[in-house]
């Protein structure tokens, strides 16, 4: 019984997937594989609410850096030059490799 044939498919706004936090335990393997190639995240639900989830990694560190100031001041720094045409060629960044 893999994780696709007892996971549950809510949708609020976006399709989520959800699975039972028991459901998970005896299928955690294929959880963190459908996580890795198919989906960000699976919510997990105990006694039918949502409380946990489990998350790749990338989207996990995406997700960090989105709480950072610096890190937010820089990506809109760097929309407003690439909007005025303040950017690099590739000559002028690499030159004649």
């Amino acid at each position: 019984m893999g994780i696709d044939s007892v996971q549950m498919e809510c949708t609020i706004g976006i399709d989520m997937n959800v699975i039972n936090a028991t459901v998970l335990r005896n299928n955690l393997s294929d959880a963190m594989a459908k996580v890795k190639n198919e989906k960000d995240y699976v919510l997990i639900a105990k006694r039918g609410k949502v409380t946990s989830a489990l998350v790749d990694i990338d989207f996990f560190e995406d997700l960090l850096a989105l709480g950072n100031d610096e890190y937010l001041r820089s990506i809109k720094q760097a929309r407003s030059e690439y909007e005025s045409g303040d950017v690099f060629g590739h000559d002028e960044v690499f030159g004649e490799i």
